[in-house]
């Protein structure tokens, strides 16, 4: 079977770099249809993503056959897109694309003097998402380094003007609340799950799933505003629809009980569109030194660490 990751690590930074620049010159649309029979090619390819895709999708309560070739399709279009996304500038810039739905509940905190931060779960393009933000002011990005240098290379190549990272670590953490504290924008991936000691064990689809805790304290220690964006693709690379929505309840002060009321807000987006929702993403393992879940069981789906 042909090894994707090793063939890229395999590859000069310089030399992907290059690639990903000429890729982002060709249409999106065609650039999402390649990455869309990738991820059939890979889905097919790959019986241990197959199996975490699935059994993610079963626990949803959503697990049709249709309904998993067409999120691996769509796992596919967000790979392929990257270089459009990333790299494309100008007139014709992705961010040129997105129609936003919503933006009222970012003004209404910019009038409250407020910060704002964006939780992007693993829904549509979420790269874009954050290009949308840039626009109207600073916002600094939680960024998980990739342990790949070509990677790290492309990760950089992305920056724009306005859009900063900062690193998925307790220093990290500084620079995400001066900038909410200065009435500034801060973007995270919320389902995205955290190390040991950042966060607790809470449902998600039914399922006990490490959530962070992060989200929460930093709206709880800067009064920032809580956005859910998600920018779901439309067909034939016609762009993206970039839905704002605030937090739907007060944030309560207990953080099982916070983690919770966010999970259940990703739940609902989710369901409005599965089929962007990244379902082979590991979402229920068992990070090395955390606590069990409830009921001691903490093997994820096809492992029980990483």
């Amino acid at each position: 079977m042909l090894d994707l990751p090793a063939l890229a690590a395999s590859i000069p930074p310089i030399t992907m770099l290059r690639l990903f620049r000429i890729l982002s010159l060709l249409p999106l649309g065609l650039l999402q249809a390649g990455g869309a029979a990738l991820g059939l090619l890979i889905y097919a390819a790959a019986p241990r993503y197959r199996r975490v895709l699935r059994d993610n999708l079963a626990q949803a309560g959503l697990g049709s056959r249709s309904l998993a070739l067409a999120a691996a399709m769509e796992a596919g279009r967000m790979a392929g897109e990257l270089p459009f996304v990333w790299l494309r500038t100008g007139a014709g810039a992705a961010v040129r694309r997105v129609r936003v739905q919503g933006r009222e509940a970012v003004e209404q905190a910019w009038r409250e003097g407020r910060g704002v931060l964006y939780l992007t779960p693993h829904l549509g393009c979420f790269e874009v998402a954050a290009q949308v933000a840039a626009q109207w002011g600073p916002i600094t990005v939680l960024y998980r380094p990739p342990h790949k240098a070509w990677l790290n290379e492309l990760a950089d190549a992305r920056l724009r003007e306005n859009l900063r990272t900062a690193p998925a670590s307790v220093a990290g953490v500084r620079p995400l609340l001066r900038a909410l504290r200065n009435g500034e924008a801060v973007g995270m991936l919320p389902d995205q799950a955290p190390s040991a000691g950042e966060g607790v064990w809470v449902p998600f689809f039914g399922r006990s799933a490490y959530t962070m805790t992060l989200p929460a304290r930093l709206a709880q220690l800067t009064g920032a505003r809580i956005v859910f964006a998600v920018a779901e693709r439309l067909p034939r690379g016609a762009g993206y629809r970039l839905g704002l929505h605030a937090l739907s309840a007060p944030l309560p002060d207990d953080a099982q009980q916070a983690a919770t009321l966010i999970n259940g807000e990703i739940e609902r987006l989710v369901r409005a569109c599965p089929r962007q929702y990244l379902w082979g993403y590991n979402r229920y393992k068992h990070p090395a030194g955390a606590p069990l879940p409830p009921g001691g069981h903490g093997v994820a789906v096809g492992e029980a660490s990483s």
